[in-house]
Order: C-alpha cells, then sequence, then structure tokens
C-alpha cells in the first residue's frame, strides 16, 4: 500500500518528485507480481484500506473504494464493457468482502455491507445489506458490524 499510495500522490509531479514517482511505480509493480495483488496505482481509495490475505486480487483502474473496504483473497473488482451495467463498481464506506466474491459492472455498493465469500455481485447494494450467493442476494440488513477491520484510526 506505501508504493501503490506514493505513486499515486506523486502522478503529475515535476523535481524529484517525478523521480519518486517512478520510483515508487516501478516497486509497486514489482510486489504486485510477489503477492499477486492488481491494484493500479491511480485507482481511488480511501484510507483504512484492508487486505487480509494477499494473493488473487484484481481491481479495476476506474473503480472506487471507500474508506475502511477489507478485501478478502481471492476478490475481483472488475468493469463491464457492455449492457445497462456498463462501467466499474463505486463501493462506499465500511465494507467487507469475502474471500473469492466478484463485484462487476457499474455498481452502487452502500455503506456498512458485507459480501459472502464467492458471491457474484451485479446489482447495486442498499446501506448494512448483506449479500450471499450466485447471482447475489441480500439475506440481511444487519451489514459489515463486526466483520470490518477499521484501519483508518483518527476517523474511525
Amino acid at each position: 500500500m506505501f508504493w501503490l499510495r506514493l505513486a499515486s500522490v506523486t502522478r503529475g509531479a515535476g523535481g524529484l518528485w517525478k523521480l519518486a514517482h517512478v520510483a515508487a511505480r516501478f516497486m509497486h509493480k514489482h510486489y504486485r507480481f510477489k503477492f499477486g495483488i492488481s491494484i493500479p496505482y491511480d485507482t481511488e481509495i480511501g484510507p483504512g484500506f484492508y487486505i487480509g490475505h494477499f494473493g488473487g486480487i484484481v481491481v479495476s483502474r476506474d473503480a472506487r473504494i471507500g474508506r475502511n473496504c477489507n478485501i478478502s483473497q481471492g476478490v475481483t473488482i472488475g468493469q463491464v464493457n457492455r449492457g445497462e451495467r456498463k462501467g466499474v463498481p463505486v463501493l462506499g464506506d465500511n465494507i467487507h468482502i469475502g474471500a473469492g466474491a466478484v463485484l462487476l459492472g457499474a455498481i452502487k455498493v452502500g455503506n456498512g455491507c458485507a459480501i459472502g465469500a464467492n458471491a457474484v455481485l451485479t446489482r447495486d447494494l442498499d446501506d448494512n445489506s448483506v449479500a450471499v450467493g450466485i447471482p447475489a442476494k441480500v439475506i440481511s440488513t444487519k451489514g459489515s458490524e463486526g466483520y470490518v477491520e477499521y484501519c483508518d484510526y483518527p476517523n474511525a
């Protein structure tokens, strides 16, 4: 996350910051391959982002992720290129995404949602929803309370 955030902050900078940007992009790419986590440096990610386990995580460049989002291994947050859901997901704050879950298309995931392991989410989720299955269906409105690891300490 350090190299991702440094590359993001120094993007478009001049002078010595341009050199820092190039170095940060190089290190970010190195760790992407080492750990199997593909999150482009220019993805918009809020503070408190937490990856529970390494490996197999893919996030689209244009996806937006809010504060205190927890992602498990094998998660894909991807783009759909055609149809009514053409676009990328927008995730709110305090979200837990279980292992192997797939979020596809121009969907909005509300604040405080929990998405179960291996769920395939292709529709919007209201705040505090719990979604599971293929395709994902809301089974509860208890939300992600107790599942989210709050890493954004000052404002959690």
